[in-house]
């Protein structure tokens, strides 16, 4: 088959590229010398897409935030609307000198930028973005996202050990704490998608959503949407980087290219995690004719993953930063709790359920016993507040006894805040 320029535009409308240079070089070339160009060319084309999105990505954060807080946001480099700041930033952060600091582990100084970067590229890689667009469609697909999203915390800790520094060292260990811990209700959320869709397939997951997830199973989403923006160390969780306590944490001896690199992977993590969100709650490349116009799939797509980067700049605009105590007692005495109940919950409600149902009826008895779980959650906490506040009170308004001087009961009736409370 001869190579046609009007053929081949034609499939790039229909997303079947790869699909027309197979039958091109079909008799010129082995078959795995084939499918080795076109997995290169894949690769270059989802990260190029990656690396340039990011500068459009750090401009619309700025933007989106000073409209929110009444600010007006870049307004000189490349016109009022500075289109042009962020592209001026990256030339600055490529010209700034590379500086390593004396003592540094230079192998893990280095590696730390470059290994977070690859992990946040790797990930795209069974992301579905139309009907047949996907890089690879594994089996464990989720399973493998949640392996190379841990590989990241290594990194960070390589980072602060290597560079020698005792602030540095102290936000790779929160990271660590945070990373760690946040993953294990991300998990378990994502196990409810797996439940419901019976497989890991990140297409079959797709396919499955007759009705969106994000509806069957709200609980989930919520709770994989906080673990997220604790996996990625945003507001109000960027406790990694917390400048009033640690400078600018794991990566506050990096300047320069390095520094940017960290910098990239934050922005690519992000826009990954909305991606990710948009595929296993809000039906991914789902909707009208997407299946006949694949086109079509995949700007349904981009407009959920966007949606949800959206949300993401409107969480980082409004809460402020916690506590690492308050960060953690919220994820092991709160969010863990309440997943295991939530898999148990949507575990019984699915086996009782027919298995010829229709799939509303399916999506309304789930989205009810997850509302109740959700209210249960909320009372039980709420209690628990008041209680807290109770016993406070109590304490401060008990009268000094007659053993003691008064000044010490009014210590004791005031103590000092600490990491426990």
């Amino acid at each position: 088959m001869s190579f046609n320029i009007l053929e081949f535009l034609r499939s790039i409308g229909q997303l079947s590229v790869f699909n027309y240079l197979r039958e091109v070089w079909a008799g010129d070339m082995a078959p795995w010398l084939i499918e080795a160009i076109l997995d290169l060319v894949g690769i270059v084309v989802v990260s190029t897409f990656n690396l340039l999105i990011v500068l459009f990505l750090i401009w619309l954060e700025r933007k989106v935030i000073a409209r929110m807080q009444d600010r007006v946001g870049p307004n000189r480099v490349g016109g009022k609307f500075g289109l042009l700041q962020t592209v001026a930033d990256a030339l600055k952060l490529m010209t700034k000198e590379d500086i390593t600091p004396a003592g540094a582990d230079k192998w893990a100084f280095n590696l730390a930028p470059l290994l977070i970067v690859i992990a946040a590229l790797l990930m795209w890689a069974v992301i579905p973005f139309a009907p047949g667009v996907i890089g690879t469609d594994l089996n464990i697909g989720l399973f493998y996202i949640l392996a190379i999203s841990s590989a990241s915390v290594v990194a960070l800790l390589l980072a602060g050990w290597g560079s020698n520094n005792k602030y540095a060292l102290l936000g790779a260990f929160r990271a660590v704490a945070q990373l760690v811990s946040y993953e294990v209700p991300m998990v378990m959320a994502l196990l409810i998608p797996i439940l419901l869709a019976r497989s890991m397939y990140m297409q079959d997951l797709v396919r499955s959503q007759t009705v969106w997830y994000v509806l069957v199973a709200p609980l989930s989403a919520a709770i994989f949407l906080v673990s997220a923006l604790a996996e990625l160390g945003r507001t109000p969780f960027d406790l990694l980087e917390a400048e009033s306590e640690i400078v600018a944490g794991f990566h506050t001896e990096y300047s320069g290219m390095k520094f940017a690199l960290f910098f990239l992977a934050e922005f690519i993590n992000s826009l990954f995690m909305s991606g990710l969100f948009a595929t296993i709650y809000l039906g991914g490349w789902r909707g009208p004719l997407a299946e006949q116009y694949p086109i079509l799939g995949l700007l349904y797509f981009l407009i959920k993953m966007f949606g949800m980067y959206f949300v993401l700049i409107w969480v980082r605009a409004t809460f402020p930063r916690v506590r690492i105590d308050q960060l953690l007692n919220f994820n092991w005495k709160f969010l863990v709790p309440l997943t295991l109940a939530l898999i148990l919950v949507v575990a019984v409600v699915d086996k009782l359920l027919p298995a010829d149902i229709n799939p509303w009826l399916r999506a309304a008895a789930h989205f009810a016993s997850n509302a109740v779980l959700g209210l249960v959650a909320l009372e039980a906490v709420r209690r628990y507040a008041r209680q807290r506040r109770q016993a406070i009170d109590s304490t401060r308004m008990q009268p000094p006894s007659a053993a003691e001087p008064a000044g010490a009961a009014q210590a004791d009736a005031h103590p000092v805040p600490s990491a426990a409370h």
